[in-house]
């Protein structure tokens, strides 16, 4: 018999928390999903919530390419000039 030992072997790599913003007004906000069923609706609401209630100026929407693996670089390039993110995924 052979036992898989599934402990991930490289050192974990420092992150460092950016800045809470002040406020939500004017700011652009990403959403990431992962493209299930159940997060289409619940964005679109998010989107919505965020623009009336919030003053966001622009909700970027993009969806993985793949359910269980990370986003693609594209995405998260583009993330980078995001003023904050949100990442969810649904059933």
């Amino acid at each position: 018999m052979r036992v898989l030992d599934p402990t991930f072997e490289e050192a974990a790599v420092g992150f460092v928390l950016p800045p809470r913003l002040e406020e939500l007004r004017g700011r652009t906000i990403g959403i990431i999903s992962n493209g299930k069923e159940g997060t289409a609706h619940f964005f679109a609401h998010m989107d919505t919530v965020l623009r009336t209630r919030y003053g966001v100026a622009n909700v970027v929407h993009r969806v993985k390419g793949s359910l269980s693996a990370p986003a693609e670089r594209a995405i998260m390039d583009e993330a980078a000039t995001w003023d904050a993110m949100i990442a969810g995924v649904g059933d």
